[in-house]
């Protein structure tokens, strides 16, 4: 597994991007939970940032793709509204420990 970010550094209800090995990922923390998928919207296979860590849509409850719109379940990374419904985001497994968030990318 290849770390993250300090606990700290991913607080509730925010996401943030990351690059490991070459690949373009991020992270969301809702409810004390981390999720972690591949940064590639399914429907344009683009970064889904607007800004530098900025993945989620203004009420902070869905992952948003900056190109055209399509909204995520943070949960499991499903397309609910947009061009790419019933698609997923590609999830990564994630565990955190006392030192931080590591993923296995």
């Amino acid at each position: 597994m290849k770390f993250l970010c300090t606990s700290a550094e991913l607080v509730d209800a925010s996401s943030r991007g990351f690059e490991i090995d070459g690949q373009k990922l991020f992270a969301v923390r809702r409810e004390g939970q981390v999720y972690v998928y591949v940064n590639r919207c399914p429907h344009r296979g683009v970064g889904l940032e607007w800004q530098p860590d900025q993945f989620l849509d203004p009420s902070a409850s869905l992952i948003q793709c900056a190109t055209h719109g399509a909204l995520f379940l943070i949960e499991s990374g499903e397309c609910v509204a947009g061009p790419c419904a019933g698609q997923f985001l590609n999830a990564l497994t994630s565990r955190e420990d006392h030192q931080g968030i590591w993923v296995q990318p």
